[in-house]
């Protein structure tokens, strides 16, 4: 029994898995909604399906790149709940799951692109094989025409590149510009993506130290300047 969260995007999503099977599920895609929204998913998917939190044999979290709040909630609350009732947490990051969800569409040789809006004229993005095995480690992209255009040219022309992401929809019209590049909303970020791998994760044993574990933001945090009073 894996209770999941991501809150890397605008996208809040909760849902919990028995056995590799979704019981119950919530999500909403609203810009700053994870202080308002998160607690409550994880409220009701819980009270749905009738299971207590020591009922639970881990917290999954997705754990980055993405929105510093965001994260920052979703990691909070996730170690919270793991503090509580002491179970382990499993941390996946945002563009595998991304990928993974991907995947379903994905024919022999096709790259999987997942991107996420970095802000301004940044994504952040990774590739992976047709199997969303990691080819290419993840980093930020600044969104150039000359650079995007090729930056995966391939040998085999008719190799599809497949796109997903709220960074790929910022970046749609450039990314158009590529030869058989497709666009997909399966891999958006949601925690339907992460149970796969929390199930893998979990057999492994593949645990974050508690005490330890941070939100992978890959770039520095600047805050903004302080509103005046």
């Amino acid at each position: 029994m894996i209770l999941l969260l991501e809150s890397s995007t605008s996208i809040c999503s909760v849902a919990l898995t028995h056995a590799g099977q979704l019981i119950s599920f919530r999500e909403v895609n609203e810009l700053n909604c994870h202080a308002e929204k998160l607690t409550v998913f994880i409220d009701e998917v819980m009270k749905e399906a009738v299971v207590k939190f020591s009922d639970l044999d881990a917290v999954a979290v997705s754990k980055g790149p993405g929105s510093y709040t965001g994260l920052r909630i979703g990691v909070s609350a996730a170690k919270g709940i793991c503090y509580a009732v002491k179970k382990p947490l499993i941390a996946i990051g945002t563009l595998d799951a991304m990928a993974n969800g991907m995947k379903v569409d994905a024919k022999e040789n096709d790259l999987l692109i997942p991107m996420i809006d970095a802000r301004r004229m940044e994504v952040y993005c990774s590739v992976y094989d047709h199997n969303a095995t990691m080819i290419k480690a993840v980093a930020p992209l600044i969104l150039d025409e000359v650079d995007l255009t090729g930056r995966w040219k391939m040998e085999d022309e008719h190799r599809t590149l497949w796109f997903s992401g709220d960074g790929a929809a910022k970046a749609k019209e450039l990314l158009s510009k590529i030869p058989d590049a497709r666009f997909t909303e399966a891999g958006m970020p949601s925690a339907k993506n992460i149970a796969s791998l929390a199930e893998k994760y979990f057999a492994e044993k593949k645990f974050e130290d508690l005490a330890y574990f941070e939100p992978f933001y890959l770039k520095t945090f600047h805050p903004g300047p302080q509103r005046s009073k």
